[in-house]
């Protein structure tokens, strides 16, 4: 039999490594465990410049003067 087993006229080779499902499953883990990690960084500092306010160097749209917001008075009426 050897390296190479016939069946149906097609040659079949033997698996050069037996397959580590537990390695595999760990590698994964480790994989998904750094993306929520980086993900949570990227939150908390989006949510620090958000509570800091805008930085000098932030790329904010500025307000138009004609678009200023209307205080209403209590009685509904500008």
């Amino acid at each position: 039999m050897g390296a190479v087993m016939r069946r149906s006229g097609q040659a079949m080779r033997t698996m050069a490594f037996k397959v580590n499902y537990n390695q595999q499953r760990a590698e994964r883990d480790r994989a998904k465990a750094a993306k929520k990690e980086a993900k949570l960084r990227e939150q908390e500092a989006e949510l620090m410049r958000r509570r800091n306010g805008p930085q000098p160097g932030d790329e904010a749209a500025p307000v138009p003067e004609g678009d200023a917001p209307v205080e209403v008075t209590p009685n509904g009426t500008p």
